[in-house]
């Protein structure tokens, strides 16, 4: 058993109160200068500046730089991602006029510039703030521009420089520096603004908390500029929403230069904790009054009381256990550019994310700006902040490793006292010298311990990946070396079974699991959300697809394909959820993503699109059924049954909620289609602790009663409550007629084309493993078919429930998990042209869009023909539904609406059905 105990109270970066704060918002000119040397500074100190923008904002919002050139064609360039209708990355200036007031006479003056990429210099009537710069992706760059404002008129100058500066990103794919999700854009967000402080201020305050005491330490660092000691009174003030807490004075000797005083505050011993269900935050506001000119310096800032451990290998906050319920976010903000520093903006996110039952979001290769942990620490959400480092070759560059240690550095202590800021990890995916990952992480554990670590946000490297490093608290990764935690390695290659957790991949685990990157399940995108890109970014990767639909009169099926392949997306997002909290040593899943990526080849992976709105697929109740702190779950073996066997199931019940259940009474029902049930009961009484692996009951139905073959809803949940979840089943008659009658079923085209002249009635099925075609799959395109284009390439089948050939055989118009043996054996046809409509439309990815299918029907001379791809002609006697399936095409041809209108000539019935050319034989040489 390994223990860590991680206890912090969170404060916000301090922030000074507004009376002596000027706001340098507005109109300022700009100048670019991409040959810029460094010293192109006093060229442009007295030029005319040829355009103008808005600050805070960036030259993408304000339409200069490069106008997009790129056209909207099917290839790779077009299809990788957004566009932005303006570039530019270089060197550019920024000017503007500022009048200090007469009282700052005698005030620091500092400039904060809330957020920059990458690079800013500061000048002031021509004169450069020292010979410094400030270079960081994620914290505020400041200025003490003391020596050059005066009271009166000044012009400053801002020099921003947004080209790369270190190799920190593999291709430009870490998200802090980025044209895939966020841009590479030049300017400033956030606040900018001039600060006049007094020559003793306070600079800092860092708060830590033990939960067996009731008083806060609290460390405040001053920065004292007299020359001489000063003494003052210190006071402290909390409350708690309208609750006011006691005033806490002491008299404080504050020496030269930099000085941390430590002192301790009391919040009493109802102090409230935060965590996802009681976001209790406290406002502080600490306040230094000089004696000797009875100046003050305040600030106000907002805390919250968690304590986090790993004890047990699995995850804590304030004694109890946690599970994370997570997805990604990359700076995915189409319409700026650049993520939010206001909280409307990530309320959005964070209350949509709330809404589909999460509690957790990774950041991906960047740390967001204070807004978003404002908004997460209201929430309760916990944030995994990672460095903007995504570098397969971390460690060997002397300076980038200058660079990283500094930005860690700075944002421990710009962030690092929010509660939200619960897990923090080096980066993605990181390959290098793991050495100086160690050093880099175990250097900041021991200075900050309000945090959880972890090396890496998994590593293809050998040997790390698969097990975690020895200072890990805790371990990101798709699979250990005992097997896989995630779906993508099994859900293709084994059955379905919905008995199977991760377990035995978790064995002598010695730190908490959270999965890596779960899902990925591609999606169809979404043609109607082109009208949403009014911003800076061009959809052009979009218009592209929906160019080549239209061309191909495929345009009209898109909206099938966003929906018939998101409910298969839908299913195994679904899947994935419940196996993991079938995993009692498991602690957490990270999706990628609920919402889309639309970068690296367009990774339309979302139930959600890139503005976190609904596309239809899901709704957030109906998420939230397999997505939330209490779960009702289900072990099962399979998805298919006959009538003649029985259902039987396991219940269990993961609670991470608040606190323990006391009278849980589980209920349960099977209903068939039209909403009668079949069966159902109730589970016996129970208290249920929090945690996961709570056995409620077994569940047992009769399926002997039902004649027909069926899709069943079962439905598991708690009496008096919400809480509720749901599966399907599928049951199937044991035996089936012989639907034969006068169909010719034959595997050899040659004899179907000779039936079909005589007029016959033909069910030709190719044997799938001889047949020309695209590779069958249960589950969709991985990430996307641009960024990984060597993979099988469609998205799900699309049907027409009603279609009478499925008069026998149940199935919605979508991929769910009866089609799965039927996807897994079988081929599918590229059809030469869209005059057919498929039975079965199998969706292609939108970097083909070519007609494809698994059952077409049409009239070929004087005979009709339907043609199967899936395999439905061996081992039936073992195989339910593809038996199911063959009689209800027989069923369907039997009849007189079997009445094709497209016809094929025997050639294209050849052509259609075509085999793979044979491997060459190989010659033996001596």
């Amino acid at each position: 058993m390994r223990l860590l105990f991680l206890l912090c109270i969170v404060f916000l970066s301090p922030t000074v109160r507004a009376q002596n704060e000027l706001s340098l918002a507005g109109e300022w000119e700009v100048a670019f200068d991409k040959s810029d040397d460094g010293a192109g500074a006093h060229r442009w100190l007295k030029r005319p500046f040829p355009h103008k923008l808005a600050l805070p904002g960036t030259t993408d919002e304000a339409r200069l730089g490069d106008t997009l050139a790129l056209k909207p064609t099917l290839t790779r360039e077009s299809l990788y991602q957004l566009a932005r209708r303006h570039r530019f990355v270089g060197t550019a200036y920024y000017r503007r006029t500022v009048t200090i007031p007469a009282n700052w006479q005698g005030k620091r003056i500092e400039l904060m510039l809330e957020r920059v990429l990458w690079q800013s210099r500061v000048f002031v009537d021509g004169k450069e703030y020292d010979i410094s710069q400030q270079e960081s992706l994620t914290t505020p760059h400041r200025y003490d521009l003391t020596n050059l404002l005066t009271p009166g008129t000044h012009t400053i100058l801002l020099r921003i420089n947004n080209t790369r500066q270190y190799d920190i990103s593999y291709q430009n794919l870490a998200h802090a520096y980025t044209d895939g999700t966020q841009t590479i854009w030049n300017g400033a967000i956030g606040k900018l603004t001039l600060t006049a402080h007094d020559s003793v201020r306070m600079s800092h305050v860092r708060t830590e908390t033990d939960l067996k005491a009731t008083a806060v330490a609290v460390q405040v660092e001053f920065r004292n500029k007299t020359g001489r000691a000063a003494s003052g009174t210190l006071q402290l003030m909390a409350r708690l929403g309208s609750q006011k807490l006691p005033v806490a004075r002491q008299t404080v000797r504050i020496d030269t230069g930099q000085y941390r005083l430590n002192t301790t505050y009391e919040l009493g011993a109802n102090r409230q904790l935060w965590d996802e269900f009681s976001p209790s935050v406290y406002h502080l506001t600490a306040e230094f009054v000089a004696d000797d000119s009875g100046s003050k310096s305040q600030y106000q800032t907002t805390f919250g009381v968690r304590q986090l451990t790993n004890e047990n290998s699995l995850l804590h906050i304030n004694g109890r256990r946690m599970f994370l319920r997570g997805t990604l976010e990359c700076a995915i903000f189409p319409l700026t550019g650049h993520p939010p520093v206001d909280r409307a903006g990530w309320e959005k996110v964070f209350v949509t994310a709330r809404q589909y039952g999460l509690n957790h979001l990774r950041f991906h290769s960047w740390c967001p700006p204070e807004a978003a942990f404002v908004v997460a620490d209201s929430l309760g959400f916990y944030l995994q902040i990672e460095l903007p480092i995504w570098s397969l070759q971390v460690g060997e560059d002397p300076k980038a490793n200058r660079f990283i240690r500094d930005e860690a550095d700075r944002i421990g202590r710009e962030y690092g006292n929010h509660p939200s800021f619960c897990f923090w990890s080096m980066g993605n995916e990181l390959e290098g010298r793991f050495e100086f990952l160690t050093g880099l992480m175990t250097r900041l554990k021991q200075t900050d311990k309000r945090h959880l670590y972890t090396t890496t946000s998994y590593t293809f490297q050998p040997p790390h990946g698969r097990w975690p490093e020895a200072d890990d608290d805790f371990f990101v990764t798709q699979q250990t070396k005992l097997g896989w935690v995630r779906g993508q390695g099994i859900f293709n290659q084994k059955a379905p079974a919905f008995t199977d957790d991760y377990s035995t991949s978790l064995v002598g685990l010695p730190v908490p699991l959270v999965t890596h990157e779960v899902g990925q399940y591609a999606v169809f995108p979404n043609m109607a959300e082109i009208s949403k890109y009014t911003g800076v970014l061009e959809p052009v990767n979009l218009i592209a697809i929906r160019n080549d639909l239209e061309k191909k009169g495929l345009l009209p099926l898109a909206d099938k394909y966003l929906k018939a392949s998101g409910k298969l997306a839908a299913i195994l997002y679904k899947e994935e959820l419940e196996r993991i909290l079938r995993t009692k040593e498991a602690s957490g899943i990270q999706l990628l993503d609920l919402h889309d990526f639309p970068g690296q080849g367009t990774a339309d992976i979302g139930l959600l699109d890139a503005f976190w709105d609904s596309k239809g697929i899901l709704t957030p109740d109906e998420f939230r059924q397999f997505c939330s702190p209490v779960l009702p779950l289900l072990r099962f073996p399979k998805a298919t049954y006959t009538n003649a066997e029985n259902f039987t199931a396991t219940a269990e019940l993961a609670n991470f909620g608040s606190g323990t259940l006391p009278n849980v009474t589980p209920e349960w029902t099977l209903r068939d289609e039209m909403g009668k049930q079949l069966a159902g009961g109730q589970l016996p009484k129970t208290k249920v602790a929090v945690g996961n692996g709570f056995a409620l009951g077994t569940i047992n139905a009769k399926l002997s009663s039902i004649k027909t073959a069926k899709q069943l809803t079962l439905t598991l949940s708690l009496r008096g409550t919400s809480v509720r979840n749901t599966w399907h089943i599928w049951v199937y008659p044991a035996n089936v007629p012989n639907a034969t009658a006068d169909v010719l079923v034959t595997q050899s085209t040659d004899e179907a084309v000779q039936a079909l002249a005589q007029g016959k009635k033909v069910l030709l099925n190719p044997d799938y493993k001889q047949l020309k075609g695209v590779e069958g799959k249960f589950v969709p395109v991985f990430w996307s078919p641009v960024h990984f284009p060597a993979q099988a390439t469609t998205m799900g089948l699309l049907c027409d429930p009603k279609h009478l050939a499925f008069g026998s055989f149940p199935t919605d118009f979508h991929t769910d998990w009866q089609w799965w043996d039927l996807c897994t054996k079988s081929t599918t046809m590229v059809l030469p042209d869209n005059r057919l409509s498929p039975i079965v439309r199998q969706i292609d990815n939108f970097a083909n869009n070519r007609q494809l299918a698994s059952l077409v029907e049409a009239r070929v001379g004087k005979g009709r023909l339907v043609v199967c791809s899936f395999d439905i002609s061996s081992d039936l006697s073992n195989r339910p539904v593809a038996r199911q399936l063959r009689y209800s095409l027989l069923t369907y041809m039997n009849t007189g609406t079997f009445n094709p209108t497209i016809t094929l000539s025997p050639d294209a019935v050849r052509n259609l059905t075509a085999t793979k050319p044979l491997p060459a034989t190989s010659k033996r040489t001596n």
